[in-house]
């Protein structure tokens, strides 16, 4: 019924109109993008933990590999101007911390931040969670003032 070049016009027809999806929802990815590099950082408000709640010892790493920011659900204090934040992470064998702290007359803001450990790069690494701790030295006692988290 069609000829060659009714068949070759068809077939270009076809491929122009995939092209066309695929570049419309291409489209809309990036303006997500946009919109979650945009989004404010926002605080809550850990609770304080006793003494003796305490997880596996984590010693900051400001050399760790894609950190990002993550929530600590708990905080203790352990002299007065020093604070221990618990929190959950991977293996400490392929994870580590750090720490970025902001402190005002009113708070004390914890930046948490977990990442790749730079000599666990490209290693496999089991899929497990830990309860982990992390020593703040502060530069004022704490005080009354709030302890909150970034994340």
């Amino acid at each position: 019924m069609y000829g060659t070049r009714g068949r070759r016009l068809i077939a270009a027809g076809a491929a122009a109109l995939i092209g066309l999806t695929i570049t419309a929802c291409g489209s809309g990815g990036n303006g997500g993008d946009q919109a979650k590099t945009t989004t404010a950082t926002t605080t809550n408000t850990p609770t304080e933990a006793p003494n003796g709640q305490i997880g596996r010892s984590f010693i900051a790493n400001p050399n760790i590999v894609g950190p990002h920011s993550i929530s600590f659900d708990s905080w203790t204090r352990l002299a007065p101007d020093k604070i221990a934040v618990n929190f959950q992470t991977g293996s400490p064998e392929c994870y580590g911390v750090d720490a970025a702290v902001t402190e005002t007359s009113s708070s004390v803001t914890v930046d948490l931040k977990s990442g790749t450990l730079p000599e666990a790069v490209g290693k496999m690494c089991t899929m497990i969670a830990v309860f982990g701790t992390l020593e703040i030295q502060l530069k004022a006692p704490l005080g009354d003032r709030k302890v909150l988290s970034a994340k």
